[in-house]
């Protein structure tokens, strides 16, 4: 009788990303509109942050993909030596002219969160507030993260998560605009099995679940903010043709019409995000 040979069906294998093209575009949606104007009423994350780190006086720390700063400002609030940095220079000048205002010492400077301009355990705490969880090459900014921080110091982050409002909108958002094949969802930071991965050497992990809330005149209010400044929202609106664009705003009203817990006309949206310290061995 004669054998027939079995042929393994071939799998295949993930698409890669252009990273570099990414990153590109991603560059672009920030530099768009004005990160600004939503990122200021995000100011009490950053404040939290560093109270959740115990930051002391005098250390030093590194703000990565700091944006206009709410990371930077609660540590020099608190006397610590800051080095506020972003790949959006516009971004860095609106933290510059906030601590300006505030009397407060900051050093700014360019730079990508996955090619840091610094050498190796040159900082205390190293932060990031809604930042570095969007950077194209994950793998990578986490080791940079690592890499300038000093044995036994801190890397405190906050990230949104998957569930949560802001996780909901890049969803639907993606419905609509698919990301690049192979390319990791932001929101993965916002997870501590993703965590554990991109810092396998770490000392300890600790999470909190934590939530901001967006408070807004109304939910058209909202969709006119972030579609106009925040870069994503904003690319993805002018991606879209005028039925898209109407078939988008219709599913992110809805979306705020289930988180919504304000009954005055009023949006009052919690989004859950994760608020993360790293402790380096």
């Amino acid at each position: 009788m004669e054998t027939l040979a079995i042929i393994p069906t071939p799998v295949a294998s993930p698409p890669v990303p252009d990273l570099i093209a990414l990153k590109a575009r991603q560059q672009g949606a920030w530099a768009s509109g004005d990160y600004a104007v939503v990122g200021t009423t995000l100011q009490i994350v950053g404040e939290t942050l560093c109270e959740a780190l115990d930051l002391r006086a005098g250390e030093t720390v590194l703000d990565i993909a700091a944006g206009n700063g709410n990371a930077t400002l609660a540590a020099a609030r608190r006397f610590a030596v800051v080095t506020s940095t972003d790949y959006v220079p516009a971004l860095l000048d609106r933290g510059r002219d906030r601590a300006e205002a505030e009397g407060l010492k900051v050093t700014f400077q360019p730079a990508d969160a996955e090619a840091l301009p610094f050498e190796g355990e040159a900082f205390d705490v190293v932060v990031s507030t809604f930042g570095v969880m969007f950077t194209p090459n994950q793998d990578q900014a986490a080791r940079e993260m690592v890499r300038v921080c000093r044995p036994a110091g801190r890397i405190g982050m906050a990230n949104w998560t998957p569930d949560g409002f802001i996780g909901q909108i890049f969803r639907t958002i993606g419905q609509h605009l698919p990301p690049p094949p192979g390319a990791r969802s932001p929101a993965l930071w916002g997870t501590e099995a993703h965590l554990e991965m991109l810092f396998p050497n770490a000392r300890e992990i600790t999470a909190q679940n934590k939530a901001f809330t967006f408070r807004y005149r109304s939910p058209a209010h909202w969709l006119e903010v972030f579609r106009t400044w925040y870069g994503p929202v904003h690319k993805a609106f002018a991606a879209l043709p005028e039925d898209g664009q109407s078939a988008l705003a219709q599913e992110l009203l809805a979306l705020i019409t289930r988180f919504n817990r304000a009954t005055d006309g009023t949006m009052v949206v919690p989004s859950d995000y994760l608020e993360v310290i790293v402790t380096k061995a």
